[in-house]
C-alpha cells in the first residue's frame, strides 16, 4: 500500500511535536513525513524521526497530499501566497494557526481548497495534547479521519463546529496558561507557610492529574465530585466559601470571553 505523504511548512515546537507523535504512533508506519523550515538545524534534528527535508514550502506542497501550515498567524498570508501555485483540489491544507479561517486560506490559494483547522495546545509537546479540529465541506470523511488520528497520536482530539474554532481557544488552547497561574497560587501559598515549592508543585501537579482522571473516568458530574471532597463543616468547604465569594466561575467565564474577543480581533 502506498504511504500517505504528510508535509510540514514550519518545524517549530508544535510542528516538531506533531511529527514526533506521528513517527511514534502505529499510524506512522503508513506515513511519509516531509518538512521545510528556514532553520536547517531543526530539520536535521528531525531526521531521526524519519522526516525528509525539503528545500522550501513549495516543494512540501508539491510532494505531499496533506500539508500542515505550522507557522505563526502573522506569517501565514505570505506562506499561502508562496505555495498557491502548487495547491490543487486534491491537497488537504491543515492549519494550526490561531484565528485563521478556512475562507482566508481558500482566498489565498484556490477557491475549492480542502482545509482542516486545528487548535492544539502545548502539552502536545509531551504527547498529552488536547486538540480541537474542524473541516470545511471540501474535506472528505476519510481525509479528516487521517488527520484526526494524527492528533490522537499526540494526546486527545475532539471535533468542534467550524464556527466555534475561536471560542474553543479558551477551553484548550489558552487554558494551560490559566491552569499554570492557578497552580502558581498554591505553590506560593505553600512557600509562605514553610513548605518547599518543589514538594508543593509535585503534590499539586499530581492532584491536577488525579482530578482530571476523576473528571474523565469516574462517571460523576463536576458538582458530585466537588461534593465528594467537601465534608460538612470541614476544611474544603471553608476554602470553597472563599472561592464562591470571589466568584471564581464568573472570573473564569470573563477570562474565556476576553480570550475569544481577542481571537476575533486577530482573525483572518
Amino acid at each position: 500500500m502506498e504511504k500517505i505523504k504528510i508535509g510540514f511548512i514550519g518545524a517549530g515546537n508544535m510542528g516538531a511535536a506533531i511529527m514526533k507523535g506521528i513517527y511514534a504512533s502505529e499510524a506512522g508506519k503508513n506515513i511519509e513525513l516531509y518538512a521545510a523550515d528556514p532553520d536547517a538545524a531543526k530539520l536535521e534534528a528531525l531526521a531521526e524521526y524519519g522526516v525528509k527535508a525539503c528545500s522550501d514550502a513549495v516543494e512540501v506542497t508539491e510532494k505531499c497530499g496533506y500539508v500542515f501550515l505550522a507557522v505563526k498567524p502573522q506569517v501565514i498570508e505570505g506562506v499561502l501566497e508562496t505555495i498557491a501555485p502548487a495547491v490543487t483540489a486534491d491537497k488537504v491544507l491543515v492549519s494550526i494557526a490561531a484565528g485563521i479561517s478556512d475562507e482566508f486560506i481558500a482566498s489565498k490559494t484556490i477557491s475549492d481548497a480542502k482545509v482542516i483547522l486545528v487548535m492544539p495546545n502545548t502539552p502536545l509537546l509531551l504527547g498529552e495534547g488536547a486538540s480541537a479540529l474542524s473541516r470545511n465541506d471540501n474535506v472528505t470523511e476519510e481525509e479528516f479521519e487521517i488527520i484526526l488520528n494524527v492528533f490522537r497520536a499526540c494526546g486527545k482530539a475532539a471535533v468542534v463546529p467550524k464556527d466555534k474554532m475561536k471560542e474553543i481557544i479558551a477551553v484548550n488552547g489558552s487554558s494551560p496558561a490559566f491552569i499554570y497561574l492557578f497552580a502558581k497560587g498554591f505553590v506560593e501559598y505553600a512557600d509562605t507557610v514553610g513548605i518547599s515549592p518543589e514538594a508543593a508543585l509535585e503534590l499539586f501537579s499530581q492532584s491536577l492529574i488525579g482530578s482530571a482522571k476523576m473528571l474523565t473516568d469516574s462517571g460523576y458530574s463536576i458538582d458530585e465530585l466537588i461534593k465528594m471532597v467537601s465534608s460538612p463543616g470541614g476544611t474544603t468547604l471553608a476554602g470553597l466559601d472563599r472561592l464562591y465569594e470571589g466568584k471564581l466561575t464568573e472570573v473564569v467565564k470573563n477570562c474565556c470571553e476576553s480570550c475569544t474577543k481577542r481571537a476575533y480581533e486577530l482573525s483572518k
